[in-house]
């Protein structure tokens, strides 16, 4: 019996086993941690090897999931590698985001709890040999949550409960943030509406050889089309441009990394914005030819500057855990969670799940 026939034979049932024991802990079924689970374990349990190894899904479309710091342009984790000439990729997006903050300074005070969900349509067209284009738009949502319980439990379980949790406890849903004396921003629950569309393109410099990765150029430009009264929206115009690399270190191993630098336009909530920049590396492991494994590093510098709170003023890192699973030949899966690390704190959001299937046209 091989390794991916193990896996479907006895991962489920210690997937069960776990959740019991989970549910047993929190008093109540948590239907996000159960999503989790069943995730995972389809992902192994039909990962059979096929005939050859795949070329690499690429990173995770990972971007700063902070709900004030995403109001800026954000280029998601890409591959450096470009669609064929002709291929459209059709892919669905649903991140949901666990933030908590608490935070008061003498000019400043913020008060958050909220879930945001993030859900989004991105478009991928391959023009020529090495140019690829691309549009997005997102939809937001911010609301009272479901992983509370599954968070709380972890952190009991591990460093305890943190701080800004602690203090906002009691709290259902909170957004509040003032300065100076005056409110500056107040989020209603249950907004819901278009966030800023982003088009984008990249060109693929260099093709990988046994000696040198895969190169592209990136470039990418924000629509305000998402309401910034109500924070769903920056209110201008925000431009970027990146790098995209990948190389094969192994037969089963990849390497990726993105490096990008953003310059957004007008403020938000009266303050200043400053350019932005971000960096992702990424490992993939090829389990099979339709099942990947993929760990992230991601740094994102905060747009903000000179706002008192570090909510606002702080970078964000994050570490990313997920896989690919290639449902049949042109429909990919994938499942990843974005967790923060902590090398800076204070700014980034608590904890996101995300899940998103392609379909590529003409593959």
């Amino acid at each position: 019996m091989d390794l991916a026939e193990k896996a479907g034979r006895y991962l489920p049932a210690w997937i069960s086993h776990i959740s019991s024991k989970l549910d047993a802990r929190t008093g109540r079924a948590s239907v996000l941690r159960r999503a989790v689970w069943v995730s995972v374990g389809i992902g192994w349990a039909w990962a059979a090897p096929m005939s050859a190894f795949a070329d690499g899904y690429g990173p995770f479309p990972v971007r700063n999931f902070q709900p004030l710091h995403q109001l800026v342009l954000g280029l998601p984790g890409d591959r450096a590698t470009v669609l064929k000439p002709g291929a459209l990729d059709l892919r669905i997006e649903l991140a949901n985001t666990a933030n908590v903050f608490e935070d008061s300074t003498a000019r400043t005070a913020v008060a958050m709890k909220f879930e945001s969900l993030r859900s989004g349509v991105f478009l991928r067209y391959g023009l020529t040999d090495r140019v690829e284009l691309a549009a997005e738009l997102p939809v937001l949502v911010r609301y009272r949550g479901i992983m509370d319980g599954m968070i709380e439990a972890v952190e009991r379980a591990t460093t305890g409960l943190a701080p800004d949790r602690k203090a906002l406890r009691n709290a259902g849903y909170v957004f509040n943030m003032s300065s100076g004396g005056r409110t500056v921003m107040s989020g209603k629950e249950g907004v819901a509406g278009l966030g800023d569309a982003s088009l984008m393109g990249k060109y693929q410099v260099l093709s990988e050889t046994a000696s040198l990765p895969a190169l592209s150029l990136r470039a990418a430009v924000k629509l305000p089309t998402g309401d910034a009264g109500e924070f769903l929206g920056s209110g201008s115009p925000d431009y970027g441009l990146g790098l995209a690399v990948e190389k094969h270190v192994a037969p089963d191993w990849v390497v990726y990394g993105n490096l990008n630098g953003v310059l957004p336009t007008g403020r938000i909530a009266g303050f200043a914005l400053q350019p932005v920049v971000s960096a992702v590396v990424a490992v993939e492991y090829l389990w099979s030819n339709n099942f990947s494994l993929v760990a992230h590093f991601d740094y994102y510098s905060s747009p903000f500057r000179s706002t008192d709170t570090s909510v606002l003023d702080k970078g964000v890192t994050e570490v990313v855990l997920g896989f690919n699973y290639q449902l049949k030949s042109g429909l990919l899966w994938q499942v990843y969670g974005v967790e923060n690390v902590d090398f800076i704190v204070g700014s980034a959001a608590d904890f996101t799940l995300s899940t998103t299937i392609t379909y590529r046209f003409g593959s």
